[in-house]
C-alpha cells in the first residue's frame, strides 16, 4: 500500500534561527557525548532536524503537551517544542545527555522539561501526544509508552525499513489504529501515527 508522503512545514525566521542554535549546540557537544552518529554530522540539518520537523504536520491542533521517551540528543522533541511552541517533557536516563538537553533547551528557549530517569521508574501526568525516535522495536516501545498516553491520544513514532514487520509483531499484543506516512527525507522510512491503542486480553 502506498502511504502519503509527509511535507516539511515552513517555519518563521525566528524558529529557523532557534533551530540553528540547536544544531550548533549539538555539534559542539557531540564529540564528547556522541548525540548523533559522527557520519551524520555533516548532514545534520536534513537527516535529523528536518526529519524531526516533518512530524509537526501530524501533531493535533492545540494539543496541551507531549512526552518524548528516550530523548537522547533531543530529536524529535526539542525540534518540535521549538516549532510548535507546546510544552514537551523529555525523558532521558543518561545524565550527560540530560545535561545537554537542559542546556540546549535554555539556549533555544524551547518549552521543554527534562527528566533524567529511566522510563519504567517515572511517573508523569498522561499526555495527548507521545513521541519516540530510535528507542526500541514497536512491541517493546508500546509497553514503555502506553502508561503515559491520555485517552484519545496518539503515538508518533518514526521508524525505518522494518516498520511493517514491527507493526505485525505488535499486533499480536496490541489493538491499535494505524496510519503510515512516508518520510519526506528518506523514502525508505515510515512515520507511524497510532491511536486507540489497547493491549489485547488473553485469547483476543
Amino acid at each position: 500500500m502506498k502511504h502519503p508522503i509527509l511535507t516539511i512545514p515552513n517555519v518563521s525566521r525566528e524558529t529557523e534561527d532557534r533551530l540553528r542554535i540547536y544544531a550548533a549546540t549539538l555539534m559542539r557537544w557531540n564529540p564528547t557525548i556522541n548525540l548523533v552518529s559522527k557520519s551524520d554530522i555533516g548532514d545534520l540539518w536534513s537527516r535529523h532536524i528536518l526529519d524531526s520537523l516533518q512530524l509537526q504536520t501530524l501533531l493535533p491542533p492545540e494539543f496541551s503537551h507531549a512526552i518524548d521517551l528516550g530523548s537522547g540528543g533531543g530529536l524529535p522533541a526539542i525540534v518540535l517544542a521549538i516549532a510548535s511552541g507546546r510544552p514537551f517533557h523529555l525523558v532521558e536516563s543518561d545524565a550527560r545527555k540530560a545535561a545537554f538537553l537542559r542546556e540546549v533547551a535554555r539556549e533555544t528557549a524551547a518549552p521543554a522539561t527534562i527528566h533524567c530517569a529511566r522510563i519504567e521508574t517515572l511517573s508523569l501526568p498522561a499526555a495527548p501526544v507521545i513521541t519516540a525516535r530510535a528507542l526500541a522495536p514497536l512491541p517493546r516501545l508500546l509497553s514503555y509508552a502506553a502508561p503515559f498516553l491520555a485517552p484519545n491520544g496518539i503515538f508518533l513514532f518514526p521508524k525505518g525499513r522494518n516498520a511493517a514487520l514491527e507493526l505485525t509483531e505488535a499486533a499480536a499484543e496490541w489493538h491499535m489504529g494505524v496510519e503510515c506516512f512516508t518520510s519526506a527525507i528518506d523514502p525508505a522510512a515510515t512515520i507511524l501515527k497510532l491511536s486507540e491503542v489497547v493491549r489485547r486480553s488473553a485469547g483476543s
